[in-house]
């Protein structure tokens, strides 16, 4: 299987059709149609439903393009790594992000940093801790920035100073913004929306066996999708201080939840990882910010 082959086949399923593929990659229909039969052949199975003006992807096609994007992300980041090799002048990082107001220390590292080196290229990557954390362990991210504690037995960490606190974005005009806390009865019987790294681990740690009397309609991996629905009347949400707009012209505000319930944020990169100099020289930054060493 070559990668040429797959950069064609992710084309053709980006336009779903062979005319319009070809001519962005440059080469004939029938040529590029006689490398899809290839493929087909080579992996013995259907991956388009041809039509007479387009084509989708067949089940296995689907499988392909999730497998594809993996591995021609792998190599386009490969290349770029050995490109850098000897360049320090600059280069690329990739970094997965959980959602956290403390994204604010990586930025100031960030801005920082590109004063030293105004070649540097940073790429964001968001999503809960479980997504950064596949990405980070398939290769395609250079440092992840998680808010549970990690894995010592497989990635090295530092400590984000500061901390998340956890609380309950509802409407201006929900009985519950009056109280300037949120305790656990106030939460019986409200619908609510939360994460579900969040109703696991970190709701689970305040309210105990008494999670189960909670009613979660509804799980999000974005705060602000999540904002956007208790705006429309779906309830609250339980997530950290400051990840939406709860000012004088947003419907929305936020109560913290009692007892105080914080969360930490770490950055983390897999042990015995061979960095770029680029990424080598930005891990040295983020340790000088934050004076602190990593669990070797």
């Amino acid at each position: 299987m070559e990668i040429r082959v797959l950069r064609y086949f992710l084309e053709i399923a980006r336009e779903s059709n062979m005319s319009r593929a070809a001519k962005i990659l440059h080469v004939s229909q029938p040529t590029l149609s006689k490398q899809m039969k290839e493929l087909e052949s080579e992996l013995g199975k259907k991956l388009f439903h041809r039509g007479s003006t387009s084509v989708s992807l067949t089940d296995e096609g689907m499988l392909l393009r999730k497998r594809a994007e993996d591995i021609l992300a792998m190599v386009d980041k490969t290349t770029s790594e050995f490109l850098e090799l000897d360049n320090i002048t600059g280069g690329e990082v990739h970094i997965g992000c959980a959602e956290s107001h403390q994204i604010k220390y990586l930025a100031r590292v960030i801005k920082d940093f590109k004063e030293a080196y105004p070649r540097f290229r940073y790429h964001l990557t968001s999503g809960n801790t479980e997504q950064v954390v596949e990405r980070l362990d398939r290769g395609l991210i250079d440092f992840a920035f998680i808010v549970e504690p990690p894995n010592l037995e497989r990635y090295n960490y530092i400590e984000i100073p500061g901390a998340d606190i956890w609380g309950l974005a509802i409407r201006k005009d929900h009985p519950l913004a009056e109280k300037k806390e949120i305790v656990f009865a106030d939460l019986i019987g409200i619908d609510l929306i939360c994460s579900e790294q969040g109703m696991k681990f970190d709701i689970a740690r305040w309210c105990g066996e008494n999670a189960d009397q909670l009613n979660l309609s509804g799980t999000i991996n974005l705060c602000y999708n999540g904002g956007v629905f208790v705006e429309e009347g779906l309830g609250g949400m339980l997530t950290f201080d400051r990840l939406m707009n709860t000012g004088d012209d947003s419907g929305l505000c936020f109560r913290p939840i009692f007892p105080r319930l914080e969360t930490k944020m770490y950055i983390i990169w897999k042990k015995y990882q061979v960095f770029t100099p680029i990424a080598e020289l930005l891990l040295d930054a983020l340790k000088n910010r934050f004076h602190s060493s990593p669990i070797e």
